[in-house]
């Protein structure tokens, strides 16, 4: 009986330990979160009880948001290869999608992109063209490639990984997505338009103003509202209380650094 009853002991000890690593585990991973993991978090809650839409994230971080929203809270997003192809998050196809089909799901507003922005100002209009006059810019950028039909068409949220004044303008240069207050001067023309949310690697912004003029919805960790306020170069909305970007979960964070993007990728957009 008693060398049955050591062996018990000795059980209930290693049961412990397990016990205790986990949360040991658990702890360092929440006391260890990078900004750019919470940028993660922010973007992934974009598509959060999307249902089945296309999900089409422009950027890494952007990428890494909507593949853990589809491994986690939102099951039935579908993922793209960019191209014809279904894909799991591991990027293994699932299913085939048309350009003919893509271009239906894109003007029916079953699609939420999330595309970067060279500019953008306090209604949400976007730039990826040029920098300076139109007639003679000072710079030539992407062009104004799909912007306008996403914007008018589908949910269209941005990333931006480096906010500041040269970004988040009074008056966009040249306008490619179109912002609430166009949208406000011809609502027939597109029913679809939305813009859910800014993530940027200071926090997270939306439009649920009077005026949909951009709001400050929450801060990323380590950010204070006058940083923002410095590297805005319009007045945002700030609310009394502004709440800090949600934490990761221990088991996002496991997903996030060990089967999304294990060789950490992330930090060369955001790398604090």
């Amino acid at each position: 009986m008693g060398v049955s009853h050591r062996d018990e002991s000795r059980g209930d000890e290693s049961r412990s330990d397990v016990l205790r690593t986990n949360v040991q585990r658990t702890d360092i991973l929440h006391t260890d979160v990078r900004r750019s993991e919470y940028c993660v978090i922010a973007c992934a809650e974009a598509w959060r009880d999307a249902g089945e839409i296309v999900a089409s994230p422009m950027g890494f971080i952007p990428s890494v948001g909507a593949r853990l929203a589809r491994l986690t809270f939102a099951p039935d997003l579908l993922l793209t290869d960019g191209e014809a192809m279904l894909v799991r998050p591991d990027g293994t196809p699932e299913g085939w999608l048309p350009y003919r089909q893509h271009l239906a799901l894109v003007a029916s507003g079953r699609r939420h992109v999330m595309m970067g922005a060279s500019q953008i100002d306090r209604y949400g209009n976007q730039n990826i063209s040029c920098i300076g006059d139109w007639a003679r810019p000072k710079r030539q950028l992407l062009g104004v490639r799909g912007a306008p039909i996403n914007t008018l068409n589908n949910p269209t949220s941005y990333w931006v990984p480096r906010h500041s004044r040269r970004v988040f303008v009074e008056k966009v240069d040249m306008v490619c997505g179109v912002g609430y207050d166009r949208f406000a001067e011809h609502p027939g023309t597109a029913r679809f338009h939305r813009i859910p949310r800014v993530v940027s690697d200071l926090g997270v912004f939306d439009f649920a103003t009077p005026d949909h003029s951009m709001r400050l919805a929450s801060l990323h960790p380590g950010v204070s509202v006058e940083q923002v306020r410095e590297a805005t170069g319009f007045e945002l909305a700030v609310p009394d209380e502004v709440p800090s970007t949600r934490e990761p979960t221990a088991e996002e964070l496991r997903l996030i650094r060990e089967v999304i993007d294990p060789a950490d990728t992330r930090r060369r957009e955001v790398g604090s």
